[in-house]
């Protein structure tokens, strides 16, 4: 799995102009909070997902080096297939890479609820809608987890 953090002062995720995920880190009183770009790929495993959810979690990237969990910092999952864009030949990436739907949406669920179980405010995005993703990002501070 790959997961894209980006720490953020507020994000939200639209599907047909409407809003179906919105953190506002300053609402909970914390500085920051993490959208979460996910992808998987074939071999991931619902063990993967909670190791990168613990990951995400607890990674000092957050103010004062602090992490989510430190903070109550709220999280904003999004499905990303295309972190796993092949652009190795010509103009037009392959997603050989990329799970298909069938196994790739359990894994992003997996991920999402290991977070909520640790303790995380959790808002999400649409799997495999077309979104709109709004973000401030603050830092700008944008990390790379692989599992």
């Amino acid at each position: 799995m790959r997961v894209l953090l980006q720490r953020v002062t507020s994000a939200q995720v639209s599907v047909d102009d409407e809003v179906v995920g919105r953190i506002d880190p300053a609402q909970v009183g914390s500085p920051h909070g993490l959208l979460a770009l996910v992808g998987a790929t074939h071999t991931d495993t619902e063990t993967t997902a909670k190791a990168l959810a613990d990951k995400t979690w607890r990674l000092r990237v957050l103010d004062g080096e602090r992490c989510a969990a430190d903070l109550n910092a709220p999280i904003l999952v999004v499905s990303q297939f295309t972190l796993y864009a092949n652009t190795a030949k010509g103009r037009r990436p392959s997603w050989n890479a990329a799970a298909p739907a069938t196994v790739a949406e359990p894994l992003v669920d997996a991920y999402t609820a290991a977070l909520r179980e640790l303790g995380a405010t959790v808002a999400t995005g649409r799997f495999g809608a077309h979104m709109q993703i709004t973000l401030t990002n603050d830092g700008p501070v944008t990390i790379l987890l692989e599992g």
